[in-house]
């Protein structure tokens, strides 16, 4: 298979993937808190890559082994806590929309930090993007007055430190084989992780015997092997086999997917919200045209 259909087929698997992580992350949070969830998330993720990857680290050069761990922290420690925390007050959906804004914030920093220029249209792109996206968290703020839409700014941060992860692949980690760059990742990631996790009481009795604990358990499982672990290796794939811009541009098909499992469990929309959600798709899509 050719490079140019390989990058499509990742880019699919990773929008169904990553759009079905927002309501996974809402059921996960039900008998979970923030801390607990992010920190098994990581260590779930990182039992998993260890089985399954451990002799790719002999690949990574002893020279790349900072930027593996900057990637960890940027790309995934900090993330998956600021999701966890930010789907308390907010619908997985409308989180799912304000990650969106990652390619958009791909060329901003990409710009900043990185030295890419900026062409008319990305220019333009971002803009409108960055227009729909205040439109989102204000008329949600209105729409439901009981959701603390300040923590949209949580699902801004997150999508700031994914931008910043893709651009660091991108640069200074192509030659690394994308395993290794997952599972070396997670192994900077364990000793944190647990840290937090002991540090969140989830290993008092009479939460480890909580039936919601349990429930959510399996929950955070299935986040945590798919849409993290395996997600990880795949979208380190696609970023070395296209392009920063293009692999965050799989942020275009997550809503569609976050959306659909949003309704079938209940969440509200109004249209003002829909059309939010396109002003910012819209501002994605501009961004890319060349």
């Amino acid at each position: 298979m050719s490079k140019d259909t390989l990058k499509w087929v990742y880019l699919g698997v990773l929008s169904l993937v990553w759009g079905s992580s927002f309501i996974l992350i809402k059921k996960s949070l039900l008998g979970l808190t923030p801390l607990q969830l992010g920190s098994l998330r990581i260590l779930f993720a990182a039992v998993f890559l260890l089985l399954i990857g451990l002799p790719s680290l002999k690949t990574i050069k002893k020279k790349e082994w900072k930027w593996i761990a900057i990637s960890a922290f940027v790309g995934t420690f900090i993330p998956v806590f600021l999701f966890a925390y930010a789907q308390t007050e907010i619908d997985s959906a409308i989180t799912s929309i304000l990650n969106s804004t990652t390619p958009l914030l791909t060329l901003i920093l990409g710009a900043l930090l990185f030295s890419i220029n900026f062409t008319r249209n990305q220019l333009i792109g971002i803009i409108i993007g960055l227009l729909g996206c205040c439109a989102l968290i204000w008329i949600g703020s209105n729409v439901n007055p009981s959701q603390n839409y300040w923590f949209a700014g949580l699902v801004i941060l997150a999508s700031v430190c994914y931008a910043a992860n893709v651009n660091i692949i991108k640069r200074y980690m192509q030659d690394i084989n994308a395993t290794a760059i997952a599972v070396g990742n997670f192994i900077f990631l364990i000793i944190p992780a647990i840290i937090v996790l002991i540090a969140s009481g989830f290993f008092a009795t009479e939460t480890l015997q909580d039936p919601k604990v349990q429930t959510s358990l399996w929950y955070v499982g299935i986040l945590a092997v798919v849409g993290t672990g395996t997600a990880k290796v795949l979208f380190n794939k696609l970023v070395q086999i296209s392009n920063p811009i293009f692999a965050s541009s799989v942020t275009y098909t997550i809503p569609v997917v976050a959306f659909t499992w949003g309704i079938l469990d209940g969440e509200d929309f109004t249209l003002l919200q829909f059309l939010s959600a396109g002003v910012i798709i819209l501002g994605v899509f501009i961004s890319n045209r060349k």
